[in-house]
């Protein structure tokens, strides 16, 4: 699963960005990580489906690439944890307004429609579940988190 970074090739900032956040679980190791230092296990627990080689890779990745820090305890039993550094903190502000616009057109498109008076059946293929949210509800973002 190691790729090789691709300096100096890259078109634009964004490519760059990508190349350092692509994958399925980055950014949500980054959220889980933006709350507190996790041990492995406790990111496995967070991020549900993620399978251990895999979260494995990604951190490992994530940690060349100077956004998480690892820090190992010389203790017994072992005890390994994983936080954020300086670097992996700024690229989860500019996450944020991604975040944002996420629930605002994805999430909240539904319940827009509705709060507007719109008939449910209009919803354009979605279900009644989700028409039933409103923009300023609580929605977590990984299962089993507030």
């Amino acid at each position: 699963m190691a790729r090789a970074r691709r300096p100096g090739t890259y078109v634009c900032g964004i490519d760059a960005a990508m190349d350092v956040i692509g994958g399925k679980w980055k950014v949500l190791i980054l959220w889980a990580l933006h709350e507190k230092p996790c041990r492995f296990g406790e990111l496995r627990r967070e991020l549900p489906g993620v399978t251990e080689k895999v979260l494995a890779a990604h951190l490992r990745e994530l940690e060349a690439d100077g956004i998480v820090h690892r820090e190992a305890y010389d203790e017994v039993p072992p005890r390994v944890e994983y936080s954020l550094t300086g670097r992996g903190e700024t690229l989860n502000e500019a996450l944020g307004p991604l975040g944002d616009w996420g629930k605002e057109n994805m999430l909240g498109g539904a319940s827009a429609k509705l709060l507007d008076g719109a008939p449910a059946d209009t919803l354009d293929g979605a279900s009644a579940a989700a028409g039933q949210m409103r923009e300023d509800d609580d929605v977590a973002l990984i299962a089993g988190r507030p």
